[in-house]
């Protein structure tokens, strides 16, 4: 076992296999809470989805389905790359390693870039004095108007919106928190701390990241498809 290899086991453990199992059942531990976490923000959009139809319709024709999609072939993309990182990684090709987890990052870069994009349109008419025609983030200056509707319904079209920034948000804060891991693991894997005996970082990385893909997967058609 080389020098790398051996400084990565810890010291509770008696060998690199037993490592990866119990590091493998901790993050399939942590997914699934996560899937429960998701699932309730889903169930609670289905509720209000089904108790208010037609509102929720007309809120999701403001979303920017052009842009949604082309958010989805990203992360598609992202997951492509770091699926080539875990396999690079089994061979040890450090090099390629390191180019894969860099190329995930800059997909989820630009991923976050088209949600700004899309968040600055419904926020941006929020802010500053005067008339706030377009202001599609709940509270006080929301404009039922943009999406014609009156009374209660504004009302109702807020929760949709409430939402869709909480659902959104929360996976983009996903996206977040994994960029340091990736580029921590990209500067030592440049330092050729994996190869095909220890790649368990990257490969559990990789299950995280494809879990942050699966649930935009879903986040797009229930935001933006489903009319």
């Amino acid at each position: 076992m080389s020098d790398a290899h051996a400084s990565a086991l810890q010291h509770h453990f008696e060998s690199l296999e037993q490592q990866k199992e119990s590091s493998t059942l901790g993050m399939w531990v942590f997914i699934a809470q996560e899937v429960l976490f998701f699932g309730g923000l889903f169930l609670t959009y289905t509720v209000y989805r089904v108790k208010y139809p037609l509102v929720f319709a007309a809120a999701s024709h403001h979303l920017n389905v052009t842009l949604g999609a082309a958010n989805t072939a990203v992360l598609i993309c992202s997951s492509l790359t770091m699926a080539l990182a875990v396999h690079a990684a089994a061979l040890g090709r450090r090099k390629q390693i390191a180019m894969w987890l860099l190329l995930t990052v800059l997909l989820g870069g630009v991923f976050l870039g088209v949600k700004y994009v899309e968040y600055h349109e419904k926020l941006a008419p929020c802010f500053g004095d005067g008339p706030h025609a377009g202001c599609l983030a709940p509270g006080a200056r929301f404009d039922a108007e943009t999406i014609h509707l009156e009374g209660n319904e504004g009302r109702e079209a807020q929760i949709y919106y409430s939402l869709y920034f909480a659902m959104t948000g929360l996976h983009a804060l996903h996206m977040i928190i994994g960029f340091p891991i990736l580029l921590g693991l990209a500067a030592r894997a440049w330092k050729g701390r994996y190869g095909p005996e220890w790649s368990t970082p990257v490969e559990l990385t990789g299950l995280y990241w494809h879990f942050v893909d699966i649930v935009w997967i879903f986040l797009f058609p229930f935001l933006y498809l489903i009319h």
